[in-house]
């Protein structure tokens, strides 16, 4: 069995997004319940379903980000996780996001993104300004050098 390490601390922004998520849900089901006009067993049910909701979308955020192992490199998403064996990765670099509105470009920082041997790209949960690293730029560009390091390894192996 292969050992996932994290290379780095989870921000404490992620418990800020996850405090906002019960508020949301709160009030989700809270205008639920007075739109409806729910009786007790559909605010029992309504309050279960939105707690279990609530639940597993706080492990999933406290899992979200960039694993390293001997075999690869896995990235656990919001809703998924995906493995990418060292083998499988070209290139692992920084990318300056940016979104488009129309004509516009607004830039949104730096992501590490990987390159895959067959030209795809896979976006990683890693993102300078997201709650991980806002408050810690120097944290961000080791956990982009430990990435690359681990990847030239395993090439060089």
């Amino acid at each position: 069995m292969e050992t996932w390490e994290r290379p780095y601390t989870p921000g404490a922004g992620r418990w800020l997004v996850i405090g906002w998520e019960a508020f949301a849900l709160a009030l989700l089901a809270w205008s639920s319940i007075e739109t409806f006009e729910l009786g007790w067993h559909g605010v029992r049910l309504l309050t279960c379903a939105m707690a279990v909701i609530w639940v597993l979308g706080a492990y999933r955020i406290l899992q979200m980000g960039a694993y390293v192992g001997a075999d690869g490199l896995r990235i656990h998403g919001l809703l998924r996780s995906r493995t990418i064996p060292w083998d499988d990765i070209a290139h692992v670099h920084l990318h300056e996001a940016a979104h488009k509105l129309g004509p516009y470009k607004i830039p949104s920082g730096l992501t590490v993104l990987i390159e895959r041997r067959d030209g795809s790209t896979v976006n990683t949960e890693l993102w300078a300004q997201g709650v991980d690293f806002h408050a810690r730029p120097k944290l961000f560009r080791a956990v982009y050098h430990e990435l690359r390091t681990r990847h030239l390894a395993a090439q060089n192996s």
